[in-house]
């Protein structure tokens, strides 16, 4: 038997689509993450070099954001031309582009750099939910939504323990490099899964800027999303958990150092944070799924959120680095977990063949959050320290958790 006919005896072992939706997704989202957190993680460093106050890196973080919403706002005719897999790898691309802006070091380069590092992570959140929803198999969509979302903390966590230890020895152009790398890698490795994952992508849907920046494209994602008034709650719930979340991830690293940590010590709690967030997204989707009210268990959620993230501001200044790793990792498992089961009740519950427009619709309004929340913490440090913008993060999603608690017994009632 020759070696061709040996190979043509062997059957060949394929992955379940949805397990390929999944990888291709999650290894987007924790390479777009691990980028995108390696300027919060450096930030000691880069806001010195480009003379201006540490705090300015929520403007960073803002920017990026509103790129991200920008994108998706307009994006949508991309993601139906190109299918999810081409479009995670633009993103990507973008985002590469992006790291190598910022690595010139002035602040007009970061901010530049910080813009195309959002639009890149635009595609992530739309392309994600299309794929997953359209192969995950319904029983386990939250577990499998939270999965694909572990991926943002994970990228998170690299960040923490790659990037900072690798700044501390050689500094940021090296650490900026290896993100680069990162990126480049993902693009070549999620390449061979085009051909199943974008076998329904349009090859007709007009990409030309009259399209893309016409009226009718940015109404598409909020009409989607007016289809179903639940969205509009679960959204609000998800706008306050962002504010939050971008507080922790924007200002963690710089927080931390200046109450005396080595960036290096700081980096380690930050990816403890991280880490934290990873396993709970898993846990908490499987939790989700277990007791069929997702929403449910996100009103609960916010409130241990508001309350682990108020811990972590109070902590004691002279603090040992176990404790702060401690506080750092509970305020991470509740306050960077809720976005799988959030984005997998965003699918629930949207119109059939709505599900990218919806997602996108819904994570535009959500992203506010990460552009409000650390421009107004950032502009509230030099006036009021540290601490009393966490606690006020902390404050705003406990209402919200109490507000969307209150309506979700009224609709039970009403059942």
């Amino acid at each position: 038997m020759t070696g061709t006919e040996c190979r043509r005896t062997v059957p060949q072992m394929k992955l379940p689509l949805w397990l390929q939706a999944l990888g291709a997704a999650m290894l987007a989202q924790t390479i777009s993450t691990f980028m995108g957190q390696s300027l919060p993680v450096l930030a000691p460093l880069l806001t010195a070099s480009a003379g201006v106050a540490p705090e300015r890196i929520g403007n960073l973080s803002s920017l990026s954001s509103f790129a991200s919403i920008a994108y998706m706002a307009f994006g949508a005719p991309i993601l139906a031309r190109l299918g999810p897999v081409a479009s995670l790898q633009l993103g990507t691309a973008i985002a590469v582009l992006g790291l190598a802006v910022a690595a010139i070091g002035t602040w007009p380069a970061l901010l530049a750099g910080a813009l195309l590092m959002g639009t890149g992570y635009g595609p992530t959140p739309p392309a994600g939910s299309r794929m997953l929803q359209a192969t995950a198999p319904p029983a386990h969509r939250s577990l499998i939504f939270s999965i694909k979302q572990a991926g943002a903390p994970a990228g998170g966590a690299l960040a923490g323990l790659i990037i900072a230890p690798i700044a501390t020895l050689y500094g940021g152009v090296p650490a900026l490099t290896v993100a680069i790398v990162a990126g480049l890698l993902c693009v070549l490795a999620t390449n061979p899964l085009r051909r199943s994952l974008d076998a329904d992508r349009d090859r007709t849907a007009s990409v030309h800027p009259r399209v893309l920046f016409s009226r009718r494209n940015l109404a598409t994602p909020f009409r989607a999303l007016a289809r179903s008034p639940a969205l509009l709650p679960l959204t609000a719930l998800a706008f306050s958990f962002a504010v939050l979340q971008g507080a922790l991830f924007s200002f963690s690293v710089t927080f931390l150092t200046q109450r005396g940590l080595s960036l290096a010590a700081a980096g380690f709690a930050f990816a403890c944070l991280q880490a934290a967030g990873t396993i709970a997204r898993i846990l908490l989707g499987w939790v989700a799924d277990r007791t069929g009210h997702a929403a449910a268990n996100l009103v609960v959620q916010a409130f241990l959120a508001a309350a682990a993230a108020a811990a972590y501001a109070l902590m004691p200044s002279d603090a040992p680095l176990w404790w702060v790793a401690t506080l750092a990792a509970i305020a991470g498992f509740f306050g960077a977990s809720w976005n799988g089961i959030y984005l997998a009740e965003v699918a629930r519950l949207a119109a059939p063949g709505g599900v990218a427009d919806a997602t996108a619709g819904s994570t535009m309004l959500c992203f506010m959050g990460y552009v409000i929340g650390p421009t107004l913490f950032a502009a509230a440090v030099p006036h009021w320290g540290w601490e009393i913008p966490f606690l006020a993060c902390a404050a705003q999603l406990a209402v919200m958790g109490a507000v969307q608690g209150l309506l979700l017994r009224r609709s039970f009632a009403g059942m």
